[in-house]
């Protein structure tokens, strides 16, 4: 007898109807990927930003991250429904992101300039992500997917808004 506690996770054949889900969990994992990434790089702004909107941008990116914390595990979920196996260690996550880190800390508006391309990159990874659910029969993920497109644009466009001329 096995105990339960020895019972590995794996990919189980679900029967929703959803064409080729291993192709959408990767897609789903990909988005998960940026998601987590820009958790932590919006995190440690949000920990060492300085300056005049200190409260604003501090304020800003701490309602971002807790967002995209829970979205994260929102997408995680989703790709175990699929019957996949979601991302389970951090060098898959590094692998299968877009989201890059800087070599230096940024100043105030540079971090809001880079976490604003962030935010885009990521709308239109999702747009990705959108269509290949849209071509596997998959609306659960596809309004997922929109509905984080949504999140992104307005998140690049708050930031926009701090560091406009």
């Amino acid at each position: 007898m096995t105990s339960s506690l020895n019972v590995m996770p794996q990919s189980h054949d679900v029967k929703s109807g959803v064409e080729r889900p291993e192709a959408v969990s990767k897609a789903l994992g990909s988005a998960l990927a940026d998601t987590y990434r820009l958790v932590f790089k919006t995190h440690a702004y949000h920990w060492n930003v300085e300056g005049p909107l200190f409260y604003s941008i501090h304020n800003l990116t701490e309602t971002q991250y807790n967002d995209m914390f829970k979205a994260a595990d929102v997408l995680a979920e989703r790709i175990r429904a699929l019957g996949q196996v979601a991302p389970f260690n951090l060098s898959e996550i590094m692998s299968a992101s877009v989201i890059e880190d800087k070599a230096e800390l940024p100043s105030a508006g540079e971090m809001c300039r880079d976490l604003s391309e962030d935010h885009e990159r990521m709308a239109h990874r999702l747009r990705g992500l959108i269509k290949i659910a849209g071509e596997h029969e998959d609306p659960v993920t596809e309004d997922l997917a929109t509905e984080r497109a949504a999140f992104h644009e307005q998140a690049a466009w708050m930031l926009r808004a701090i560091y406009a001329d």
